[in-house]
């Protein structure tokens, strides 16, 4: 059955704290991924956070983005056949540069099966970030011992 839209949702953990201080930086890496002219919407909430949203033909982007805990919460709505949220996602994820990602996929406007509607959820984790872990862990244990 035909859908009506995609909608992606990303958690960015852990990201690079030199790609998060600059609004208008994001704002126009936005600009240059996103293939017609989006219309950007920036907001300073409070010192540590900010939300930019952006709408363009068929769809819309929406981030906020929490300097102080290294965070980005982005949103990528879709009703175009053509546009791929997941390339877009993969840009974004190249900008920011997160330890821990979490993804979620849906489908907007599918009439199937109920039990079809449910999301589908990756969590993904950088290499180095796995083998940090697996290090910790095993001074952890040692310590117990």
């Amino acid at each position: 059955m035909k859908i009506l839209a995609r909608q992606l949702t990303l958690d960015l953990y852990n990201c690079d704290t030199t790609r998060l201080g600059g609004v208008d930086e994001i704002k126009d890496t936005l600009k240059s991924v996103v293939g017609s002219e989006p219309r950007l919407i920036s907001e300073v909430i409070d010192e540590g956070h900010c939300s930019i949203i952006g709408a363009f033909d068929k769809g819309h982007i929406a981030l906020h983005v929490y300097k102080e805990l290294r965070y980005v919460a982005v949103d990528i709505f879709t009703c175009a056949d053509s546009d791929e949220p997941e390339e877009l996602a993969k840009l974004i994820r190249k900008f920011f540069r997160p330890d821990k990602i979490k993804s979620t996929f849906l489908k907007r406007g599918d009439f199937g099966l109920e039990r079809e509607i449910k999301p589908k959820i990756k969590v993904r984790v950088a290499p180095l970030r796995r083998v940090k872990n697996a290090v910790v862990k095993k001074f952890v244990r040692r310590g117990k011992e």
